[in-house]
């Protein structure tokens, strides 16, 4: 039953899934970056970002889809419509005027928008591994993270309850037969998974920042990895560099063996 039912579970499926989650969670993306991540045999690791992350507001985003919809729907052609329908003129001379100290809705949702983003930025920094975190309003945080650790368990980033940061850009999973699956969603425009997750955000969306590269560097034995240049070896380590761009579909993916 599991079994069928996870087939079943397209992208697109389970983003509709997922979307009353997403919209009530702060959701991430990389904007101009440098990261990398060093496996060791042993089990220890190393894993840095540098650069921009981007906050997207799907709530927004969905609402802002939704109302599009409706505008072009109504500026549609009636056929019904005659030639008794009220000149343009008219209608706009009856148009109340709207007060110059009226405030715009936008600038409201904006003030919002960055003090909710000034928070989340606030709350990153108390996590370990941010060295430093700086929102540089519309939505566009400067951040420099930099962990290391034993791969005794799995690892993701980023990831905070607090910050409601729940989609992360890299995942680490330990297997049990002495390997890790290394998947980097976030470093990769995949289409169906985020036109589904969003309600199918525009080409000028945020992931059409996406701009960086992703290095491996590891000593342990590179069991598959998806990038076609291959791994670079080095002495005893080899490294294998992916490029993030607005065109990349597919997440840099990689398993390694330990020793």
């Amino acid at each position: 039953m599991a079994a069928r039912l996870a087939r079943r579970l397209t992208p697109k499926l389970l983003g509709v899934l997922l979307l009353p989650f997403a919209l009530a969670s702060c959701v991430l993306t990389p904007g101009t970056f440098v990261s990398s991540l060093r496996i060791d045999a042993d089990r220890h690791f190393t894993f840095t970002y540098v650069g921009e992350v981007i906050a997207v507001d799907l709530g927004g985003e969905f609402a802002k889809g939704m109302k599009d919809g409706g505008d072009g729907d109504a500026k549609g052609t009636d056929p019904a419509a005659t030639d008794d329908e009220e000149p343009t003129l008219q209608k706009i001379a009856k148009q109340k005027p709207v007060p110059k100290d009226t405030k715009p809705a936008e600038t409201d949702d904006k003030t919002a928008t960055d003090a909710k983003n000034r928070a989340i930025a606030a709350t990153l920094a108390k996590e370990i591994g941010y060295r430093k975190v700086t929102y540089l309003g519309d939505g566009k945080f400067s951040i420099d993270y930099a962990i290391s650790g034993t791969l005794d368990r799995g690892f993701l980033w980023p990831y905070n309850l607090d910050a409601e940061v729940l989609f992360p850009f890299i995942a680490l999973e330990v297997r049990a037969n002495n390997t890790v699956r290394i998947k980097a969603p976030g470093y990769a425009n995949q289409s169906d998974a985020s036109k589904g997750l969003a309600g199918g955000m525009t080409d000028k969306g945020p992931t059409s920042q996406l701009d960086g590269t992703f290095t491996l560097d590891t000593d342990a034995e590179i069991v598959s990895q998806n990038q076609e240049d291959g791994a670079v070896t080095t002495g005893t380590r080899k490294t294998v560099t992916w490029k993030a761009t607005p065109t990349t579909k597919d997440a840099p993916t990689a398993v390694l063996r330990f020793k």
